[in-house]
């Protein structure tokens, strides 16, 4: 497995492009209500992307259509931005990566629509921890299988379970690098974490099973079981002590 190792001077600019797309995140929020389309809300963060001198990543990616990608419900991920209009009670992901002077940075959020349900806010507050949990447990030293151990364990210790098909991924100046970086396993397993690596960690959980499919439109993944999915993400880099989380706001 080739991994590309970033200099200090490239996780800097790492550090600029994680910083504008969670400013996005971030821009995007007083806008998540009830009634807005998705499709407003991808026009809303492509004009704040873009008048920022960055670019979309997703826009045009492999045929992807729209700059952001928004997952409703039990939309696990990949949701297409349209005309669906949000209501009350929804809970939605919203997905940013920016491209700023060659480099991407990668984010996504949880958000409430309105007054949000048990479930909603269940299901998005263990999705938060889970990836706490992960952030917590990378570092120089520790393998891939310890951070989704630790991810696992948590998530279906709360009842819930871990999307097994889609991961986190190495980023630089390419959107999807090598390692993947999944959000199960056993520890002392998988490549061992060193100084320079830069990945992403977005544990995607479910709160029934964690059986996925992919909608007619080649892009939207949903829960078998129509039950209720959450995630969030960060990008980060490995130090010599720890990690630097490079998408803050």
């Amino acid at each position: 497995m080739s991994v590309t190792l970033k200099s200090a001077d490239e996780i800097e600019k790492m550090r600029a492009a994680g910083a504008l797309a969670s400013q996005v995140l971030d821009m995007i929020a007083p806008h998540v209500t009830p009634g807005v389309t998705t499709g407003e809300l991808d026009r809303i963060c492509h004009e704040y992307i873009v008048a920022h001198r960055a670019v979309p990543a997703p826009l045009n990616y492999r045929g992807f259509p729209k700059s952001i990608c928004t997952s409703i419900n039990h939309q696990v991920c990949h949701g297409i931005p349209g005309s669906k209009a949000l209501k009350d009670g929804d809970i939605v992901n919203i997905d940013v990566t920016v491209i700023l002077d060659g480099w991407h940075g990668d984010t996504s959020r949880m958000y409430t629509v309105g007054k949000p349900t048990i479930k909603g806010q269940r299901i998005c507050d263990i999705a938060k921890h889970a990836l706490d949990i992960g952030l917590q447990i990378a570092g120089p030293g520790v393998t891939l299988g310890d951070i989704g151990h630790a991810i696992q364990t948590y998530a279906e210790g709360e009842g819930c379970s871990v999307v097994r098909e889609y991961c986190g991924h190495g980023i630089g100046k390419l959107f999807h690098e090598k390692p993947e970086v999944l959000h199960y396993g056993r520890p002392n397993t998988g490549l061992r974490l060193t100084p320079g690596m830069t990945f992403t960690i977005e544990p995607m959980v479910n709160l029934g099973k964690p059986q996925t499919k992919t909608l007619p439109d080649g892009w939207t993944v949903v829960t078998k079981d129509r039950s209720l999915s959450a995630q969030w993400e960060h990008t980060i880099a490995i130090t010599d002590n720890g990690i630097d989380i490079l998408t803050l706001s």
